[in-house]
């Protein structure tokens, strides 16, 4: 443990990016994996007004911008093997960009049923299948299916559902996840407080379906965890946090390994408090799980994870000056890309010196923009679709 603390607590900011014209929260980050030189890497973020903004990851400035518009997009996430990035759309549809060209038009689009609006999506380890999820319409919350690759035989950019599951959840899928290494297995949650795992291998959802764990709140991240993968573990939306092992399904063992209501009241900080979780990290280097947190005020908190509890490891203050939304963690050289209500977006290196030396002020955006995106309570979720 003392080598992962030593590691974050030497975390220094060593850019910041620049001032856009409208400032808005960036509530999601992910960077290029292809295996170009570093330096000339991507980096994709979510904004609050619903469109991607690509960085330039060493300089963090600010390459092009991408819109949903009519809709406003949800989630970003590059392909494992190129420059495409995507995002799911209130308007029914996923679409795919080229991040190295600045284009109005998607290069691919991926359209959903009628009345669908999309409000999570991932694209799974090969490229091959996206999986997106939508508010709840009527009776229907369904996760919709598509075919990614592309079809030199196919000319249109268009293309409709491979198909959907729509009997295991009951309310708005906030969130998808496929497994890091297993492209047939995915894993959804929903404001219904339930976690999904499915093998899309098989034929029909029902037997699809390999289990399903309750976190009896209203699910607001999930992730993968273990050696090979084989845990899964979720946030609520009003700080909860449940950790399950998939390896003691067909045990006598419980699968879970830990849940706490609400991770404010029981996480013992050094100094400080606890406000509202980020999202989690899987160190795979360390075989660790570690939950990222934070303040009002923009300090970041990272906790580790056993069955016996959450224990706090060490904070980064002085970077952001509002609550932080988002992080992307580089495993390959230990850095880490943060971005916050103040509109700006951080890159921590190990042991770094900030190359930029004006510290911007708290840039709370106006708010018509807070009530579209998260407030930390139990109801927020609710309450920011009914606006």
């Amino acid at each position: 443990m003392e080598k992962i603390e030593e590691q974050f607590a030497n975390l220094n900011i060593v850019r910041r990016s620049s001032g856009t014209k409208e400032p808005t929260y960036l509530l999601g980050i992910d960077t290029s994996k292809t295996a170009q030189a570093e330096k000339g890497s991507l980096v994709a973020v979510l904004c609050s007004n619903g469109s991607i903004r690509i960085y330039d990851k060493e300089r963090l400035n600010i390459l092009r911008e991408f819109s949903g518009y009519p809709g406003l997009l949800n989630g970003v996430k590059f392909a494992n093997s190129c420059d495409s990035v995507y995002s799911s759309c209130t308007d029914g549809t996923v679409k795919c960009w080229d991040a190295r060209v600045a284009s109005e038009k998607p290069v691919q689009l991926f359209k959903g049923y009628p009345s669908n609006i999309f409000i999570s999506f991932d694209i799974n380890c090969n490229n091959h299948v996206i999986c997106a999820g939508t508010e709840k319409v009527d009776d229907d919350a369904l996760l919709v299916f598509w075919d990614a690759r592309i079809n030199s035989q196919d000319l249109s950019s268009t293309k409709d559902p491979l198909g959907a599951y729509s009997e295991t959840h009951s309310d708005d899928i906030t969130q998808v996840c496929f497994h890091p290494s297993n492209p047939n297995m995915v894993v959804s949650g929903s404001t219904d407080g339930l976690v999904n795992v499915f093998d899309i291998s098989v034929d029909n959802e029902e037997d699809a379906l390999v289990t399903t764990c309750n976190s009896v709140s209203s699910v607001s991240y999930i992730g993968w965890s273990g050696k090979d993968y084989k845990q899964i573990y979720c946030m609520t939306h009003d700080e909860g946090f449940c950790w399950w092992d998939l390896n003691h399904l067909d045990t006598d063992e419980p699968i879970t390994r830990l849940n706490i209501q609400d991770v404010r009241e029981v996480i013992h900080m050094k100094e400080g408090t606890l406000d509202y979780l980020i999202g989690g990290l899987y160190h795979e280097k360390m075989d660790k799980l570690f939950v990222v947190g934070g303040t009002n005020t923009g300090i970041i908190h990272l906790m580790s994870c056993t069955t016996s509890g959450l224990t706090h490891v060490t904070s980064l203050p002085g970077g952001h000056a509002a609550t932080v939304r988002s992080f992307c963690w580089n495993l390959q050289d230990d850095s880490l890309l943060t971005g916050g209500e103040d509109a700006q977006l951080l890159l921590w290196k190990p042991g770094a010196i900030e190359k930029t030396f004006t510290k911007k002020d708290s840039m709370k955006v106006a708010s018509s923009v807070y009530q579209r995106v998260r407030v930390h309570s139990n109801d927020s979720y609710k309450r920011r679709k009914k606006q």
